[in-house]
């Protein structure tokens, strides 16, 4: 079996919470009777409790075939009731779970998140299965790493892992896309000069660089370091303000900007880019890379803002369900000059 999309990474489950004025569909979602995350040591009131599959590199590919890629998820999760879940709903997604591990050696991973009236979320991850992972699983699926057009890594799995999957990749002239997250200050320096698009959001750039980025200045900067570490392109994804990129080839840094939206829920957003970003490398490679990103940007958008596409596909509100679908998608990419005031 061939798939255009090889990914290796992580799924998880996720509990969720929602802050009062995040209810699903609300209009007035700045409203709502707490619009901050609780300090530490607070207790504060909640509006919605649910359960949901997530994972970044589960959520990434979910995206991707969501998109109409023929995708496969590399990973490994508990022989529970989560992992079993999980397994049925990436079937659900149209992902091939081939090489889908089960071990009764660890739970699978989970994440506790909160979110608030803002859109904005704070999360703890406990990786579990995810990091049992190991070089063995990877030489079982060494024949789809190597025939796939995109291979797609992060570092919810072993570090060492997500490297040499991007090896075995790259030694097959396979596409590689690294998503440095949870980001590393002790990065091996590998994975710069093994993946072809490194790609970050502000949080990551400044753990691997030391440099705060705050403006399109400081993400023109944060670049030019990684390019000068061995990064081929290099992405800094900035949230409201789109994404700065900048390639060795050119040196010249391009901001590329987001679409206008009101955010409700920012959880998977960056997870929904990568994984829009790869499936126009795997499906459309003769774009320029700023269309890319500008698309990628739009199906990021849409995560953001999935209550206002509820109606129209009966989005649920977890992680994997907010990533938008091919119909979605287009809608956003086509019409990318209306914005959700």
């Amino acid at each position: 079996m061939r798939s255009a999309m090889c990914i290796c990474g992580a799924p998880g489950k996720q509990l969720s919470y929602l802050s009062p004025g995040t209810e699903e569909g609300s209009e007035s979602q700045n409203n709502g009777l707490t619009t901050r995350l609780p300090k530490a040591g607070e207790t504060i009131l909640g509006q919605k409790f649910f359960v949901g599959f997530g994972g970044k590199g589960a959520n990434q590919c979910v995206q991707s075939a969501r998109l109409g890629a023929k995708t496969l998820l590399i990973c490994k999760v508990g022989s529970d009731s989560f992992g079993n879940d999980y397994v049925a709903n990436l079937k659900k997604n149209g992902i091939s779970t081939a090489f889908v591990g089960q071990t009764t050696d660890a739970a699978t991973g989970t994440a506790s998140i909160i979110v608030n009236s803002e859109g904005q979320n704070v999360i703890v991850i406990v990786p579990g299965a995810n990091l049992l992972l190991n070089s063995e699983d990877l030489k079982r699926a060494s024949d789809v790493i190597c025939k796939a057009k995109v291979v797609v890594c992060q570092l919810e799995i072993t570090p060492a892992v997500s490297l040499e999957a991007l090896k075995m990749a790259h030694a097959s002239g396979v596409k590689t896309l690294f998503n440095p997250a949870p980001a590393l200050a002790d990065l091996d320096p590998q994975f710069y000069t093994y993946s072809d698009i490194f790609c970050c959001n502000e949080t990551e750039a400044e753990i691997l660089t030391g440099i705060p980025v705050g403006n399109l200045e400081d993400a023109e900067k944060v670049g030019r370091m990684l390019l000068g570490r061995g990064c081929k392109l290099v992405i800094v994804t900035l949230g409201a303000e789109g994404c700065m990129m900048i390639s060795g080839d050119e040196g010249i840094p391009k901001h590329v900007p987001a679409g206008k939206v009101r955010a409700v829920d920012t959880t998977g957003a960056g997870d929904s880019f990568v994984g829009a970003l790869a499936f126009y490398l795997a499906y459309y490679p003769k774009l320029s890379m700023e269309e890319m990103i500008r698309k990628s940007n739009c199906v990021a958008s849409a995560t953001k803002i999935k209550p206002f596409f509820s109606n129209l596909l009966h989005v649920l509100s977890s992680s994997l369900s907010s990533l938008p679908y091919k119909l979605q998608s287009l809608w956003r990419i086509t019409l990318h000059t209306v914005s959700v005031q």
